[in-house]
């Protein structure tokens, strides 16, 4: 059975759905590349509880879960099946780390899950489960979600972390109501990119989860973390040891839209 990276994605704006810029191209090129999983376990930004939780249903609505976008985006829908024994899986995963979940068999696909997921694999005919993020919690508890995940790799399911790399929504709005031009990007982005690269090209796990702290604009980049938060369940979904590597970079309206991977 093939084995999948771990990712992360950011899916930026809902427009990347129908907006054909390079975000939107890499997501609708990663497909292909990366080839068909068993299943797809999501962890989404757009997903926030206290304790982790997984969704069991079997046919999984699409959920609208943004506003005053055009009319065809609502249009939308991404009739993936979904993957309850594969989100089982994972919870008897999590509970053996020490960790509580519970689960969801009514929650539907969020924008965070079937945007990307729409663009890699249109035919809506690969199996999906969520997982929750917890805003509440610190990135090394989402590290420690991932690593529990990781034997699901070896069973053919594609771990993807979806959120943004950069979320200052504040100052994005700012450069769209200036007539700043899609790919423009904030002062602060540049060494906050630089200093992920480098410490993921250098394995510092302990530098990466307290970016918050260490990383230059942390938290100008993300004033609140739960965007970046999947980032770090994919970074402990890797084989231990493993680099990681940055498989895209653009910028839409002031959001980093970097992808990154992970053995």
């Amino acid at each position: 059975m093939d084995r999948f990276p771990a990712l992360f994605v950011s899916h930026g704006s809902p427009m990347i759905a129908i907006t054909p810029n390079p975000a939107h191209h890499f997501l609708r090129d990663l497909g292909p590349r990366l080839g068909r999983p068993r299943a797809i376990l999501i962890a989404t930004a757009h997903w926030a509880t206290a304790t982790p939780v997984l969704g069991t249903a079997a046919r999984p609505e699409t959920i609208h879960d943004f506003g005053g976008f055009p009319p065809a985006l609502y249009a939308l829908r991404y009739p993936a099946p979904g993957a309850p024994e594969v989100a089982r899986e994972a919870g008897t995963r999590l509970r053996a780390a020490g960790l509580a979940v519970a689960e969801d068999a009514a929650r539907g696909l969020d924008h965070g899950s079937w945007i990307p997921a729409l663009l890699m694999y249109p035919d809506a005919d690969i199996p999906i489960a969520q997982i929750s993020i917890q805003p509440e919690a610190d990135p090394a508890h989402h590290y420690q979600i991932g690593a529990a995940l990781r034997p699901l790799r070896e069973e053919g399911v594609l771990i993807l972390g979806s959120g943004s790399f950069t979320h200052n929504l504040r100052a994005a709005f700012g450069l769209m109501r200036g007539g700043g031009a899609a790919e423009t990007e904030l002062p602060a982005t540049a060494p906050f990119l630089a200093w992920i690269g480098e410490k993921v090209a250098a394995g510092d796990i302990p530098a990466l989860l307290a970016y918050r702290e260490q990383a230059p604009y942390g938290a100008e980049n993300h004033p609140t973390d739960e965007h970046f938060l999947p980032f770090f369940t994919a970074l402990g979904a890797a084989t231990p040891g493993a680099i990681g590597e940055r498989w895209h970079h653009s910028t839409d309206y002031g959001l980093a839209m970097d992808a990154y991977a992970f053995a």
